[in-house]
């Protein structure tokens, strides 16, 4: 493999004058636009070397940027996850909560029920009661009004 041949060299390069050669202004000229396009070429070539390296770190970026969004996706899955989860126990809770509050109203309303049922009773036990006395007591007194006046009828 030839060595690598660079503006430079081309510019610099002497060859040995021959009798019968070739005209020297046409390899001049010749050398001189082989010199201008190689070092558009090493500019050219230099240009997209720098965008490649720029590329690769721009790729390099990107994919740093993946690996962060997917561990942040997973990590916001798993948050997800968690909160539902949460969410269900809470839920389960509350309804335990509220059942067992319920059960402690109802048995509350009963024990209020078998209250008022045992003050009716009492009520209806003091009423006949009563009623009981009233009957003997107006007996009396009309047997006592009857022994007073023992040729008067009471009309009963």
């Amino acid at each position: 493999m030839p060595a690598k041949v660079t503006p430079v060299d081309i510019q610099h390069k002497e060859f040995k004058r021959a009798i019968q050669g070739y005209a020297r202004e046409e390899v001049d000229q010749f050398l001189d636009d082989v010199i201008e396009q190689l070092e558009t070429d090493i500019d050219e070539r230099t240009r997209l070397e720098a965008l490649v390296t720029e590329l690769q770190e721009k790729v390099s970026h990107f994919k740093a940027m993946e690996d962060s969004l997917r561990s942040t996706l997973v990590l916001a899955q798993r948050t997800a996850d968690e909160l539902k989860a949460t969410a269900h126990k809470e839920v389960d809770l509350i309804k335990q909560r509220a059942k067992l509050d319920g059960e402690e109203e109802l048995r509350a309303v009963r024990e209020q029920i078998a209250e008022a049922k045992a003050e009716l009773q009492r009520v209806s036990d003091k009423t006949a009661t009563a009623k009981h006395d009233l009957r003997n007591f107006l007996s009396r007194q009309l047997e006592l009004i009857d022994n007073l006046h023992p040729g008067v009828k009471t009309p009963v």
